[in-house]
């Protein structure tokens, strides 16, 4: 079953499973780093300030395509632990529908330890690129509602 076909929960857990195997937040730190090196490269047209994403202590680029009722998600950060981050939330919500976005429980972010073990700017960075994402959906529920319209 590819990614798109599972919900954001589902993905939400498979990332809480994988990240239960390391007990160390060291160990935790490096996986996300790992993870944010395996984003695909996002394009140097798309580098551009309005894909910047406010309330970031890093630079954080995220463009998105909406197309067929889904969202498809590229980004890219300065920082590593940032680009893992948005990794992350690009895995759960890439090729999601708006509705599943916007209606999606988050709680694998709580019960990997994230947020606790974020320092405060990067918590409130994490809550600035949810946001992104959830305007994104709004957009194209939006757009998908005027063509069908």
């Amino acid at each position: 079953m590819e990614e798109q076909d599972k919900s954001p929960e589902e993905v939400g857990n498979e990332i809480v499973e994988e990240f239960s195997i390391f007990e160390e937040w060291l160990d935790k730190y490096e996986y996300l780093i790992e993870l944010g090196k395996s984003l695909p490269v996002i394009d140097e047209k798309d580098k551009v300030d309005n894909n910047l994403i406010s309330g970031c202590q890093s630079r954080v680029w995220l463009s998105c395509d909406c197309h067929d009722g889904r969202l498809y998600f590229k980004a890219d950060s300065d920082a590593i632990i940032t680009k893992g981050i948005i990794s992350l939330l690009i895995r759960v919500y890439n090729g999601q529908t708006p509705e599943a976005i916007l209606h999606s429980d988050l709680s694998f972010i709580d019960k990997i330890g994230l947020k606790d073990n974020l320092s405060p700017t990067r918590a409130n960075g994490l809550v600035s690129m949810i946001k992104q994402i959830k305007i994104y959906a709004v957009a194209c529920e939006v757009k998908e509602q005027k063509n069908n319209g």
